[in-house]
């Protein structure tokens, strides 16, 4: 293929991901009120395949290293406050309970969590070990980590990079799989671990997680608690995962402001 017809190829592309564009509601508003639409250009089947892949060679990673589930007290309790939080994603959108979630704990020192779409979670034990979270606080961190799912955060990520031509090959996965779907494994693991979700995101996945956990039955106050406690053990350099996150004053307001609207919830379980 010269150079005129890989050209032509990735603007046809460019056309076909552009011709499918959605622009939805993902989720249901809930108290928090999170109404944003999004646009997307990568199906969320294409998505949760690629998590799949994506979670299925972390896992068998740690496994190698014996990182995985290493002590079965931690594995049993985040996995007991996941299944206290996953019914309350009805709340946001009917299909999310019906998901294959999968919940695990590796042991690495980085102050760590994450979801990738489909409902794959992993808890880093340096999180558990630094903090010294209460299940509250556990709680808050796990509701915010699948709220960026609920939201779908990440296809939105890989579908501006489709968009914005910093990977449009990406967009043919919708048409099928093999090379292309490994790219965006790839790009979904890059999403993951190396770019930082957006301000508005985490926002977006504060406000959810804070009514996530109060349907849960944790108190959605602990949330303030939980991220004032992150922001310190860095000291003047935050871990990693805060990055990007709102200004810590304003993140606190926020959250104050938003886990009193929730309150109700927990405090009538």
């Amino acid at each position: 293929m010269n150079g005129f017809q890989r050209l032509s190829f990735l603007l046809l592309l460019a056309a076909c991901a552009l011709a499918g564009c959605q622009t939805v509601n993902t989720t249901q508003s809930g108290i928090v009120g999170v109404d944003r639409k999004q646009s997307f250009v990568v199906s969320s089947e294409a998505m949760t395949r690629s998590a799949n892949q994506a979670y299925a060679q972390v896992l068998q990673a740690a496994q190698k290293k014996g990182q995985l589930n290493a002590d079965p007290a931690q594995t049993e309790r985040v996995r007991r406050i996941a299944n206290r939080l996953i019914p309350a994603t009805a709340a946001f959108r009917t299909d999310a309970t019906a998901w294959k979630w999968e919940v695990n704990v590796i042991s690495d020192p980085d102050v760590n969590a994450w979801c990738m779409p489909g409902g794959k979670i992993a808890v880093y034990s340096g999180l558990i070990t630094s903090l010294r979270p209460t299940d509250d606080e556990l709680a808050a961190v796990m509701g915010h980590e699948m709220a960026h799912v609920l939201r779908e955060h990440s296809r939105e990520q890989a579908s501006q990079q489709a968009v914005q031509g910093l990977g449009v090959q990406i967009g043919a996965a919708l048409l099928g799989v093999g090379e292309l779907g490994q790219q965006l494994t790839q790009t979904l693991l890059d999403v993951t671990f190396n770019l930082p979700h957006s301000r508005n995101d985490e926002t977006e996945a504060d406000r959810i997680g804070v009514e996530l956990a109060a349907r849960a039955g944790y108190d959605p106050r602990a949330a303030v608690r939980l991220w004032e406690k992150m922001a310190k053990i860095g000291g003047s350099r935050p871990p990693k995962w805060l990055a990007t996150h709102p200004d810590p004053a304003d993140r606190t307001r926020d959250l104050q402001v938003y886990s009193e609207r929730v309150l109700p919830l927990y405090l009538r379980r």
